[in-house]
Order: structure tokens, then C-alpha cells, then sequence
């Protein structure tokens, strides 16, 4: 007996057809769920890197205000440093030269030769101006010598030297004198193995024309001038 044939008469492509419809769009739509998945990840793994990044970001902001302060509270105890160490220099200029005055008076008069007066003496800083009268020239060099070899002055400077009616004369007598302004330096630091000149050592290099003696008293040498002072 022949074998039965057996026809499908079902739409068997069109149900293929569908089932693969159907697993597309299975597939489409896993795919895009696992797309959105991994999209949401990374996006939730970068707004954390940056809520991290802005949360060190506002702690770096923190510390550098912090920083700030300390530095301006720095700047001002460097300038309280820098005021109290100027105060100390001064304090240690005053200290040093605090017998700078006593000095300059003890030079002027060993230093000052017989036949010179003085009427005024300035000091600004180490620089002392003198202006006075004298005899004659030759006691103004004599001066000027003087104070080259003193250990406390130095750098001796003729500013000017002019004739003039002595002071205190009537000008009927035709009296005359020399009236100087001399400069001079004080030296800051006094020598330590240098002793002070006695006041016959200093006239004694000084060569005077007149050959007045260093220790003759001053009041000889005023009565010339009554109305003339020795340090004005």
C-alpha cells in the first residue's frame, strides 16, 4: 500500500516570518533596555566623579582661603619683624653713638689751634659745618690739618674763606679778620687702638705759621676779640 503524502496547507512562511518578527523585536528591545542600562550607569558613574570633583574642588576653595589668612597674618607679623628690627637699629645707632656729641666737642676743642673762634657749629647725620673767624690763613690750614689726624674726625673741607671788619670793632679802625665756613665728617666707629691725643700732642704736627703753643689758654687769644665766642 503507497505511503500517505502528507501537504501542510498551514501558512508555515508567514508563521516563520512572524516568529522572526517577533525575536527582532525581542532583540531590539532587550538591546535598548541594555543600552538605557549602560547609558544610566555612565551617567550615574559621571555625575558621582563630578559631585566628587566639586566637593574636593570647594574643599581646595576652603583650604586656599585658609591659606590666605595665614598668609596676610604672616605678611603682618613680617612688617611688626621688619618695624621692631628698624627700632633696634636705631636704637643700636643711638647706643653706639650716643657719645658722638661729647666727642665732636672734646675733638673741637683739642683740635682747635690758638687764633681761631667759632661762632656756630652744625651737625647733620655724620657731617659737621663750623663757621667762626681766624688770624690768618695759615691757622685755618692748621685746623684743617688737625682734624685730618684726629681719630674721631676726618675729611676736612674748606667751604669758604673771605675778609671781614673784625667783629665787635669800630670799622674806623680798619680791622680786619678771616671769616671761614669749614665741613667735616664724624667717624661713626671710633678707633679702639687709636688712644685720644692729648691736647699739646695735636698742635705739635699741625706746623703754625704763628707757632702758637697748643696749650696756651683760650683767653689770651679772645682778648684780641671781646665780643667773639669760643664755640657759638
Amino acid at each position: 500500500m503507497a505511503a500517505a503524502v502528507r501537504i501542510n496547507l498551514l501558512p508555515h512562511r508567514e508563521q516563520k516570518r512572524q516568529a522572526r518578527q517577533r525575536q527582532f523585536v525581542s532583540l531590539a528591545v532587550s538591546l535598548a533596555v541594555l543600552a538605557l542600562g549602560v547609558v544610566a550607569l555612565v551617567h550615574g558613574l559621571l555625575n558621582a566623579q563630578i559631585e566628587n570633583q566639586r566637593s574636593r574642588n570647594q574643599l581646595l576653595k576652603t583650604e586656599i582661603a585658609k591659606l590666605d589668612e595665614q598668609i596676610k597674618e604672616i605678611d603682618r607679623l613680617r612688617d611688626q619683624i621688619q618695624a621692631v628690627l628698624a627700632r633696634k637699629q636705631v636704637v643700636e645707632t643711638l647706643q653706639a653713638n650716643r657719645s658722638e656729641a661729647v666727642h665732636l666737642l672734646d675733638q673741637l676743642v683739642r683740635q682747635l689751634p690758638d687764633g681761631i673762634y667759632l661762632k656756630s657749629v652744625k651737625q647733620v647725620g655724620p657731617k659737621v659745618t663750623i663757621s667762626g673767624y681766624a688770624q690768618s690763613n695759615a691757622r685755618v690750614s692748621t685746623l684743617m690739618r688737625n682734624i685730618e689726624s684726629s681719630p674721631w674726625l676726618g675729611n676736612p673741607e674748606l667751604v669758604e674763606i673771605k675778609l671781614v671788619p673784625a667783629p665787635g670793632v669800630p670799622p674806623a679802625r680798619g680791622l680786619t679778620i678771616n671769616e671761614f665756613i669749614l665741613n667735616f665728617m664724624v667717624k661713626r666707629a671710633a678707633p679702639t687702638d687709636a688712644p685720644a691725643p692729648t691736647k699739646a700732642a695735636a698742635p705739635a704736627k699741625a706746623a703754625a705759621p704763628a707757632k702758637a703753643p697748643a696749650s696756651a689758654p683760650p683767653a689770651k687769644a679772645k682778648a684780641s676779640l671781646p665780643t667773639s665766642k669760643r664755640v657759638a
